[in-house]
């Protein structure tokens, strides 16, 4: 059954749905594809550095061959493969550039005669801005020795694309899309001197598109760390082309860097990765890694993204302490409020499951149950409800359907102890009972503990209860004769301790999904009934002596 605010999305939903319809119709047309034509570029005014593409597409040391390969049939070849991959243009940066010049010129050739015209697939925003990106970056090799027909109509083809970028830009709400878009006006207003309006627009849609999605320390505001670290990287390589070009760099732009550097070095784990919150995948920072090394630490306080951090000494602790992102902002949210990730002596012990959006559909609604997290679930169901209409789903993205709030945060570090306590009221409407977590690092002991409490608000029903401690799936993870306690086996002579006091736990088979498969793995489970009354949880985890 819908509710008010479900008909009202699904209304816009609906009419968004025949708005894009019959703008297809109409890309479709001869018309629309003749107004796309203007004043053709008399030359390169900027030829940028290849090698900055670098920034925004990983190489990881592979090789794109095309020597060996007949341009004619280059794009029957690959035909099935997936559209964005290929059109993109972004293995241009894999290409041998002695070698493949004349080979990649004719494959270029065939594709504008072929192309040049709107194409649904081929034409999509993202596919379309990255290959206007890969294109100038490599124009180098692309142009030399080339025509003065090929030339103009390279040129022209370049044009004609952003001008449908520049036409389609306010249409346009998936902000990821969107800043690969200005990415491309940016540099065709850097590269031609004729369309100097395109830097200029580029610049200002980029202002305000951080003013209305990052908070004042730089963060995203769908707490999605893949957000904070794609973003950046496109921040940064808009930052390196504009200085590459002698242009003067925008003090918003210096200023965002800077800010969303300090939040990735404050998430970064002692792996290098990004922690497993609300649809991060384990993603190596290793292509912006230079752009750390010499960032001085600007936080003042252990909170960053919603995020709560403990380090000391060989630990390394975040905590999920905020309530979940604006439904606008929520496409990629995970359901865990209070999960954490913890590290010691540089490996991931405690883990959530990833998010599954590389692996399929299906691995991408599970990753965002609660039941995936290191956290509590109510009667196996998630705190945050996603919106289940198709509809809607499709032109907003899998957002969520309701919120809840998080309180009583209150960090502690004091002789003996550092760590925090928080509460949420997520289960508050539907069970009448809110969580409370406390994390803490022993200092005099060395050991991590914690408390978790099931409060009641009112009486009702019974509930089913399950803690989920969710273990790296490169550890081994075995039940004690004594019931209440776990090893937890990091190498053959090192291990570790989960006890849970007064309690039973069970070791369950797990999934991990934040690299790009489904991977088995445990967690410790904690789990019971409850009837009309508090209860509370203590646990810790220590080396095993």
């Amino acid at each position: 059954m819908f509710g008010l605010k479900s008909v009202f999305f699904y209304l816009i939903a609906c009419q968004i749905t025949l708005i894009k319809f019959f703008k297809k119709l109409y890309f479709s047309s001869k018309n629309y594809n003749k107004s796309l034509g203007s004043i053709t570029p008399k030359q390169i005014y900027y030829n940028p550095n290849p090698f900055l593409l670098s920034i925004i597409v990983p190489s990881n040391n592979q090789t794109f061959k095309i020597s060996d390969i007949d341009p004619n049939i280059f794009w029957l070849e690959n035909k099935k493969k997936d559209t964005n991959q290929m059109h993109n243009f972004f293995w241009l940066n894999l290409l041998d550039r002695k070698t493949d010049n004349k080979k990649l010129k004719n494959i270029i050739y065939i594709w504008m005669i072929k192309n040049s015209k709107y194409k649904n697939k081929i034409w999509e925003t993202s596919t379309l801005s990255a290959r206007i990106i890969s294109w100038i970056l490599n124009i180098d090799i692309i142009l030399k020795n080339s025509t003065f027909e090929f030339k103009k109509n390279f040129f022209d083809c370049i044009i004609n694309q952003t001008n449908h970028l520049k036409r389609n830009i306010k249409f346009e709400k998936n902000l990821s899309k969107k800043i690969e878009i200005l990415t491309a006006i940016i540099l065709t207003g850097l590269v031609f001197k004729e369309y100097e309006e395109n830097f200029n627009l580029g610049i200002k849609e980029t202002e305000t598109l951080i003013k209305n999605f990052f908070d004042n320390n730089g963060f995203p505001l769908s707490r999605n760390p893949n957000d904070l670290v794609f973003f950046s990287k496109y921040f940064i390589f808009c930052k390196e082309i504009i200085k590459d070009s002698q242009k003067y760099v925008p003090e918003f732009l210096d200023d965002i860097i800077k800010k969303n550097l300090n939040c990735i070095n404050f998430i970064k784990t002692p792996t290098n990765c990004l922690p497993l919150f609300n649809g991060a995948t384990s993603l190596k920072l290793s292509q912006i890694e230079k752009y750390l090394e010499d960032l001085k630490p600007n936080n003042k306080d252990n909170v960053l993204g919603g995020l709560f951090k403990i380090k000391h000494k060989n630990h390394f602790i975040l905590i999920d302490i905020d309530k979940p992102p604006q439904k606008k902002f929520s496409r990629f949210y995970q359901s865990g409020p209070l999960s954490f990730e913890y590290f010691i002596d540089g490996i991931k012990i405690v883990t959530n499951s990833g998010f599954g959006n590389h692996i399929s559909k299906k691995a991408e609604l599970l990753s965002r149950l609660t039941a995936c997290q290191s956290t509590l679930t109510i009667n196996e169901t998630s705190v945050t409800k996603f919106e289940k209409n198709e509809m809607i789903n499709k032109v907003f993205g899998n957002s969520i359907q309701n919120s809840f709030k998080s309180f009583e945060f209150s960090t502690k570090n004091e002789n003996d102890i550092i760590g925090c306590s928080v509460s949420n009221n997520g289960y508050g409407k539907e069970f009448g009972c809110s969580h409370k977590r406390e994390v803490y690092v022993d200092k005099k002991n060395n050991f991590l503990k914690g408390t978790d409490y099931i409060l009641k608000a009112k009486d009702g029903y019974p509930i089913r209860y399950a803690f989920r401690f969710h273990i790296n799936p490169e550890l081994s993870v075995t039940k004690t004769m004594s019931g209440n306690s776990a090893l937890i086996q990091i190498s053959k002579n090192k291990s570790l301790l989960f006890t849970i006091s007064n309690e039973n736990l069970e070791i369950e088979k797990s999934i991990f999904l934040g690299e790009k498969k489904i991977i088995d793995s445990t967690c410790i489970t904690i789990s019971g009934n409850l009837v009309n009354k508090n209860k509370i949880f203590n646990w810790e985890i220590r080396k095993n002596i």
